[in-house]
């Protein structure tokens, strides 16, 4: 008795037992747009949660309850930390507490467009000083196949523990998508590739704990990591198509959308994207770049990755030429004409600002001495190149002072009738007026 006993005591005290009863200790390096969302779903699962920030700011608004998240319910971050399931430190010592850790940290390119995996080494050295058996730790951030075996993986067992014996590594891709209000972290499918039968074992086990989505695991993070780059160089490759599609139709005299929403009619091989002034965001942009990085190493080179981002990248500067001919065509001059940018997100109804395409639009406007006026209900005020831009309110006054109106961002709080009725015309880069009908005539469409 004294020996079963002890069995069961032992199953419920090792690693996998504590997944399952969820007494282990969660830490999460990189609390943001990533990193929180995932913080309080381990903690709505029952795990007690420890997130890991250089920001201090960051820090104290989670230690306060107090969410800047948007895809985070502030209720619900309020009563996880009120109930200690979720803290949030600047203090790396905390991590040899911790029995997972997930790492959720920025990777960004360069400006030659190669990975900046800096957050993640530094997050890993950090890691492994306090290093201990039975520790699972999975990256989510982004980046080129091959990052968490020879990156990681090398750091790590300087420390002489034993991946796959001692201690388990692996790798989850992050889907998150702001504002999208049908999937969230908790209901978005997971993949999962670890190092060992044992790594992909473990981080498979936790993840079922805590999402309500299936986990699918792969056969080596090599395949996790590049399952996340295929899925956002799908979407560059075909919005970069869909863009180029609009500036040949335009010169042919045909309206894309049109296009586009008929040719969505047929029920099988084919999907619909649109075009717009550019590509931003966390993803879309930069993750296939990751590739093309690898691909190098190899003696191969993804022409039709570059191409794509070449077209992409193009947008901003095609809208203002654009913009220029309307006005000309108005007999107006863009140096000194008043231009009033409608949304500068990267997408709709959200305040993310990375690698947004009006900000480009902003920056060809500059150059051309435009006079630049902002509104955007999601950003108040905001700066890039040193300039600083404040968020005005739209008023009758405003609308019918401008020389020209751009709609840059979709978001779905604006009153486009309202701008339609006031400003002398609307270009409209995301076909956002398309239910519109009065005053259809002063829309002009990309």
């Amino acid at each position: 008795m004294k020996n079963k006993n002890f069995n069961i005591w032992r199953g419920l005290n090792d690693f996998n037992g504590k997944i399952q009863n969820k007494t282990a200790k969660i830490g999460v390096i990189g609390l943001g747009y990533v990193g929180l969302p995932l913080a309080v779903e381990k903690a709505k699962a029952g795990y007690t949660v420890i997130g890991f920030d250089v920001q201090e700011k960051k820090v104290e608004m989670v230690n306060k309850g107090i969410n800047y998240i948007g895809d985070v319910v502030n209720e619900e971050l309020e009563v996880l930390v009120k109930e200690g399931k979720i803290t949030a430190t600047t203090n790396f010592d905390e991590l040899a507490n911790c029995d997972a850790v997930m790492i959720c940290v920025p990777t960004p390119l360069d400006k030659f467009k190669q990975p900046d995996l800096q957050y993640v080494v530094a997050s890993t050295r950090e890691l492994a000083k306090r290093l201990h058996k039975d520790m699972l730790i999975t990256l989510e951030s982004t980046t080129y196949p091959g990052t968490t075996e020879e990156v990681m993986l090398p750091i790590l067992e300087e420390t002489g523990l034993k991946v796959g014996k001692d201690f388990y590594l692996a790798f989850s891709p992050e889907r998150v998508d702001p504002g999208n209000l049908r999937f969230k972290t908790k209901n978005t499918p997971k993949v999962v590739g670890g190092v060992t039968e044992e790594c992909t074992k473990h981080a498979k086990a936790l993840y079922e704990n805590v999402l309500e989505a299936e986990v699918f695991a792969v056969s080596s993070p090599k395949e996790a990591e590049m399952a996340k780059i295929l899925e956002n160089t799908f979407r560059i490759v075909n919005i970069a198509l869909i863009n180029e599609m609009a500036v040949v139709a335009k010169k042919l005299g045909i309206n894309i959308w049109e296009v586009i929403d008929a040719a969505a009619t047929k029920p099988f091989g084919f999907m619909p994207f649109y075009p717009g002034p550019g590509v931003g965001g966390h993803c879309i942009p930069i993750d296939p770049f990751y590739l093309t990085y690898k691909a190098r190493a190899v003696d191969y080179h993804t022409r039709l990755i570059e191409m794509a981002g070449e077209i992409n990248d193009a947008m901003p500067e095609y809208v203002v030429s654009r913009l220029q001919d309307i006005l000309n065509d108005r007999k107006k001059c863009l140096n000194g004409a008043k231009v009033l940018l409608l949304g500068v997100a990267y997408k709709n109804d959200i305040d993310d600002l990375r690698e947004s395409p009006a900000l480009k639009v902003i920056e060809h406007l500059e150059k051309k001495h435009a006079d630049i006026i902002i509104h955007d209900p999601y950003i108040p005020e905001f700066k890039h190149d040193g300039k600083e831009y404040k968020s005005v309110e739209l008023t009758k006054e405003l609308l019918e002072s401008v020389d020209a109106v751009v709609l840059t961002t979709a978001h779905s709080n604006v009153d486009y009738e309202f701008v339609l009725e006031h400003a002398p015309f609307l270009f409209d880069t995301k076909n956002k007026t398309k239910n519109i009908e009065k005053n259809k005539e002063k829309v002009i469409l990309l």
